[in-house]
This record gives structure tokens, sequence and C-alpha cells, in this order.
């Protein structure tokens, strides 16, 4: 991606688009005050987000007993009522469903490819899904220090081991297979990126025409298997990534803050909430409307709107899809793909350089 002289300044920005991902799979009920659990609960804690400032929902749903539910019909149901209290949020499913650990000592999973394949089914239709790109290892314990999981399930030794060995299958077959259906069911792919690794993964799927839409993505620096919260990872992702690219940087605890306030500077835009983080400064709490608010303030600070549900729409681009690779390439500024009459890196000269 290009920098410009100007690109820092907040008029050649985009308004500030705010994902929030309150629902927390990861975490118990019994692990924060912020964690809502029976439909009322979800659904205003979605309306305060919103009211807060965010226009990205990032969607799981719990069954009336607080455990991530893995059951589409009540996601099917949470989707209804979320349609109907902020219509204009962006509704976007996690497309883990939920990776929790049923019982104690038990592992934690994520559920089947055909299941997971079952979220292009959702009615009403989210706005967007996410995919995990390659399978990987998810050890969020690498990053979560003593300090964050203390006096939550993540200090206790049963869980803390299942959230250590995690991992998520994102094969090729399963991930050209998803990307399909979504696009049939008028769902925009929601690319969770872990690494410039994975950035490459999603570039050769376009360029083999197995995904035609904007290129919208998450940098995901929860270690373990991913980036780490360094500023020189970030950038190299960043150097990456196509021109037009819609991205989001997302931390793990309060690593959130910094990585966040640096992704407002650059234009880019930002990802919080109780499932990524639990804290303000260290040892006390921060509810996801207190964490929305603060990237709030950051923006405004630097004189960067925040965008409303209908410029958020627009930046995320939602409801476009292309018709063919070409376009794909072009709209999300990447170079087209090699023609065999072309020469050179950037394949734009008609003929070999040849010595003189």
């Amino acid at each position: 991606m290009q920098f410009f002289d100007d690109s820092l300044l907040p008029e050649t920005q985009d308004p500030l688009v705010i994902q929030v991902a309150p629902y927390a799979p990861s975490f118990l009920p019994r692990d924060s005050d912020d964690i809502p659990v029976s439909f009322a609960e979800q659904v205003q804690k979605a309306v305060d987000c919103y009211n807060a400032g965010a226009t990205v929902l990032h969607v799981h749903v719990r069954e009336p007993d607080g455990t991530g539910s893995k059951n589409l019909d009540r996601f099917n149901e949470m989707l209804d009522r979320l349609r109907t209290a902020v219509p204009g949020m962006i509704l976007q499913v996690g497309g883990s469903i939920s990776f929790a650990p049923k019982d104690e000592g038990e592992a934690a999973l994520w559920l089947s490819d055909d299941t997971r394949h079952m979220l292009a089914d959702l009615k009403p239709a989210p706005d967007q899904v996410t995919l995990a790109v390659n399978t990987n290892q998810m050890n969020v314990m690498e990053l979560i220090s003593e300090d964050d999981a203390r006096g939550t399930s993540m200090g206790e030794t049963n869980y803390a081991e299942a959230y250590t060995e995690m991992y998520y299958e994102a094969g090729p077959k399963f991930m050209k297979e998803h990307m399909k259906r979504l696009t049939a069911s008028g769902i925009q792919t929601h690319f969770m990126i872990t690494s410039a690794r994975d950035l490459e993964t999603v570039e050769r799927l376009v360029r083999t025409g197995h995904y035609m839409g904007p290129m919208v993505c998450n940098w995901v620096a929860i270690g373990g298997g991913a980036d780490g919260p360094n500023p020189r990872n970030l950038m190299e992702f960043v150097n990456r990534l196509p021109q037009n690219a819609v991205f989001t940087v997302e931390g793990l605890m309060r690593n959130v803050y910094p990585l966040c306030a640096m992704s407002i500077a650059m234009g880019f835009h930002v990802r919080v909430g109780q499932e990524d983080n639990l804290w303000g400064r260290k040892g006390e709490r921060a509810t996801s409307v207190q964490q929305i608010e603060k990237m709030v303030r950051i923006s405004e600070e630097l004189y960067r709107p925040i965008a409303t549900a209908e410029q958020a729409r627009r930046i995320y681009k939602i409801g476009t899809f292309y018709s063919s690779i070409d376009e794909t390439l072009r709209e999300n500024g990447w170079l087209p793909n090699r023609n065999p009459q072309n020469f050179g890196v950037a394949n734009v000269r008609s003929a070999p350089l040849v010595a003189a």
C-alpha cells in the first residue's frame, strides 16, 4: 500500500469505522460484568455500542445458561432481533460460530467445515461472515499475561490449557467452498488475516478466481500462531496490502489501544470489545462501550470523524461483488495477472530489457 505526503491528514482519510466484538465467546459470563447473556441483554449491548460510535457488530450468540451457542437457529433469532434494534449496523457473524469449550476440561475447538458452511444459509442474512485464512495455531495464552487472566476463567489451569492448544482448520478446500457459498447468498467475506503469509494466500485465491469481491480484512495480531503486537509486523502487513483494501487492526488485551491508535493515525480502522480485551488501565476493567468511546476520543483528537452507519456501509462496500478476476484485481488495487506477452516484475513492459 502506497502512502502519499498527505496520507496522514484527516481530510484525505475515510471516516473511522469501529468494529466491536462485545459477546466474548472465549470468556464466561462470570469473567466480566459486561458480557451479556439473554437475547434482550445481547441486543441492548448492540444498541449501546452503536450509540457510542461502533458501526460494525461482530456477532456471537449465547445459550440461556451463558455458554457459547452452536445452534444456528439461535443465530437466526439473534440476527432478526438485531436487524430491528440496530438496522443501520453492519452485522458481521464470527465464522468460528463458537470455539469455547463445552465443559471444563474439554478442548477449545472450532466447528466442522460443514457446520460453518451453514452460516451462508442464515436468515436474515448477515452483511458479513468472517473467514480465517489457512489452518493455524490460535494459542491466545501466549500473549495473555497473568495480570490479564487474573480473576477470569483463563487464569484457571483447565481453561488456560484448552486455549493454549487451540487451533483452527481453514484449508484450501474449505476456504474456496465457503467463499462460494457466502457470495451466492449475497454475504461479504471478511478476511481475518494473521500475517503477510496469509495475505499472500488471499491474493492467490483472488488471482485464480475463487473470490471476486472487495478486499475487506482484519490484521489479527494475537500471537500464538499469528503476528504479535510489534509495530514492525503492522507496517510490513500494511506494505503488502493492495492499495484499496479496507483494513482494520485487531489486537489482544491492552495492546489493543496502542495498535488501534496507530491504525487511526494512518487512516485505517479499528476493532475493540470484550472478546479481545477486558482492560483499560492496568488492573482496571473497561467495558466494550468504554473502549469504543476511547477510539472516538483518539480519532476526534486527530480531527478524523467517526463513520456514520451509512458511511460505514459505503466504506466496507457492503453488497458489492465483481464479475471477473481482472475487475477484482483492479478494484482492489492489485497489479493485473501476468500477460504472457508482457515482461518485468510489474508485468507492464511489452518487451524484455536487453543489454546494450
